[in-house]
C-alpha cells in the first residue's frame, strides 16, 4: 500500500464478522481519510491508520485507471468535514472510489443487490399515459402535477450529473498536464481518454436535459388548460367530490 491508495478493511455488522468493506484513502503518512463513524454523525475525517484498521488486516483496492496520488489526496482533503453519508448513494466506498477514479460507485452494494439501477429520466411517461386516458379533468390534473414533480426531480438529478461530469473533465485535464510534466505520456493519454468519455457523458446529459425541459413545458401547458376548464365548468369538481 502507498500514498493515494484506496484501501479497505472488513467490518462486522450485527455481530457478523467481515460483513462489509469499509473504504478510505491512504495518505501515506500513517493517516487515512474516510467516513469516520466514531462521532454522533458519520463525518469524512483524517484519522490514524490504527483507528481505520481497528486491529484488522487492511487491503488495497486496485483500480485500472486512477488519478495520480497527489490528486487523490487533494480530492479526499476537499471533502474533509462532510456529513452527507447515505448508504445507497454516498457511503464510504462511494467516497473513496470517487477520490481515486472520479466515479461515485459502490460495487459491494451491487453485489449485495442494494444498488440503484440506472436513472430513467422519463418515468413520467407512464403518468402521462394514464392522464391521457383519464376522463375526469380534476384527477387528470393530479396526475399531471405528479408527473411535473417527477420531471422536476429528474431535471435536478440530471443537472447534478452534468455538473459532476464537467468537473471530472477539468480534473482529468489537470491529470494529463501533470503526467506530461513527468514525461508520462502513457498516463496522459489515459487521462485524456477519460476526459473524452466524460465529455461524451456530459453531451448525452445535455440532450436529456433538453428533453426534460420540453416535457416540463408540455406538462405545464396541459395542466393550465385543464385548470382553466375546471374553473369554467365547476361541475367536474362537484361530481368528483360527490
Amino acid at each position: 500500500m502507498a500514498r493515494g491508495d484506496q484501501i479497505y478493511v472488513m467490518r462486522p455488522l450485527m455481530n457478523m464478522d467481515g460483513a462489509y468493506e469499509h473504504h478510505g484513502i491512504d495518505c501515506g503518512d500513517g493517516t487515512v481519510i474516510h467516513y469516520y463513524k466514531g462521532g454522533e454523525v458519520p463525518t469524512i475525517t483524517r484519522t490514524s491508520f490504527a483507528t481505520f484498521a481497528r486491529g484488522n488486516p487492511v487491503y488495497p483496492q486496485p483500480q485500472s485507471i486512477a488519478y495520480l496520488p497527489e490528486i487523490v489526496i487533494q480530492r479526499a482533503e476537499s471533502r474533509l468535514g462532510e456529513q452527507k453519508y447515505q448508504l445507497l448513494t454516498n457511503n464510504c466506498e462511494h467516497f473513496a472510489t470517487w477520490c481515486k477514479t472520479g466515479r461515485n460507485e459502490s460495487p459491494q452494494l451491487l453485489t449485495d443487490g442494494l444498488g440503484y439501477g440506472s436513472l430513467n429520466p422519463f418515468d413520467t411517461r407512464q403518468m402521462l399515459d394514464r392522464a391521457a386516458t383519464e376522463g375526469n379533468p380534476v384527477e387528470t390534473v393530479t396526475l399531471l402535477t405528479q408527473a411535473l414533480n417527477q420531471a422536476t426531480i429528474t431535471r435536478q438529478q440530471l443537472q447534478s450529473q452534468a455538473n459532476q461530469a464537467q468537473a471530472e473533465m477539468a480534473s482529468w485535464h489537470r491529470v494529463a498536464q501533470a503526467a506530461l510534466k513527468r514525461n508520462r505520456e502513457d498516463l496522459a493519454r489515459a487521462a485524456l481518454a477519460r476526459k473524452v468519455n466524460y465529455r461524451r457523458k456530459w453531451e448525452q446529459i445535455q440532450k436529456q436535459l433538453q428533453d426534460v425541459d420540453a416535457l416540463q413545458t408540455s406538462l405545464l401547458q396541459n395542466t393550465r388548460k385543464l385548470q382553466q376548464q375546471i374553473a369554467i365548468d365547476p361541475h367536474h369538481l362537484q361530481t368528483t367530490i360527490s
